[in-house]
């Protein structure tokens, strides 16, 4: 029998501290499934199946997405994922089983969205702040030293000067495409950050002021090669913050409210 997750999980290093999170859903994947798929619903009925609007959250073979019906929507209609045997469903899966709530709250914007608006051959700014979330995105809450630090690009100020305030910070990536390019590190792979309030999962998504770029192997204890301060010398990747005119807001226009953990 095909056992796709047992190849994919072999290369999963959950010793990483980006994947520390998920450490515990990594571990009840069962390697004997023969799809994605069906770990990921076996690792969900064994810490308990979230709920999701229309029902148990379920992921499915990616061939059950009828044709012409956009993806947010179907997994609205039916609470269905569908899920390919890839890293990267994989990884959107342990987001799926580890944050549901955030989760659940993302796809009721995007299909809120989606029913308004229809699908474009361009997504909707709104869509596109929910997309970028979703695959690229990371929570931090941290000390104002870092995270004035942050907002500023003042990389030595943030990973040099401050670099004992990060004992008190919490960094959490939710992008499940950032954590597939984890999986070869580089220097350059930069999450987009937005600050984390002390009781809602979601921050202000739509407030483009409150996201900030952070390449993520600068975090302290994250890449041996960051102990050397000369690390964070590098402008290709540690840039310099630009003056530009304030973006607006987009409104989520009656969107349900954020859920807590």
């Amino acid at each position: 029998m095909s056992t796709v997750p047992a190849g994919l999980l072999r290369r999963v290093d959950v010793s990483q501290p980006w994947l520390q999170p998920y450490r515990a859903v990594i571990e009840a994947l069962p390697a004997d499934a023969a799809s994605v798929a069906e770990a990921l619903n076996a690792a969900a009925r064994s810490a308990g199946t979230p709920a999701l609007a229309a029902g148990p959250l379920r992921f499915v073979p990616q061939a059950e997405l009828p044709a012409g019906e956009a993806y947010e929507s179907f997994i609205h209609r039916s609470a269905g994922v569908p899920t390919r045997d890839t890293l990267h469903d994989l990884f959107n899966g342990l987001v799926w089983l580890r944050f549901p709530a955030l989760k659940r709250t993302l796809n009721a914007w995007h299909a809120a969205a989606i029913a308004r608006e229809g699908v474009g051959a361009r997504r909707s700014p709104l869509r596109d702040t929910l997309t970028l979330f979703d695959e690229n995105g990371a929570l931090l809450r941290a000390p104002v030293v870092l995270t004035q630090a942050l907002a500023a690009r003042d990389w030595h100020g943030l990973f040099v000067t401050h670099r004992a305030a990060w004992a008190e910070a919490q960094l959490t990536l939710v992008g499940h495409a950032l954590m597939e390019k984890l999986m070869q590190p580089r220097k350059a792979i930069t999450a987009h950050v937005w600050l984390k309030g002390e009781a809602a999962d979601l921050p202000a998504l739509t407030d483009r002021p409150a996201r900030h770029p952070l390449p993520v192997l600068g975090v302290p204890g994250w890449w041996a090669a960051n102990e050397a301060p000369a690390f964070y010398d590098d402008c290709g990747v540690f840039r310099p913050a630009v003056t530009a005119p304030p973006a607006a807001s987009v409104p989520f226009r009656a969107a349900p409210a954020p859920v807590s953990r």
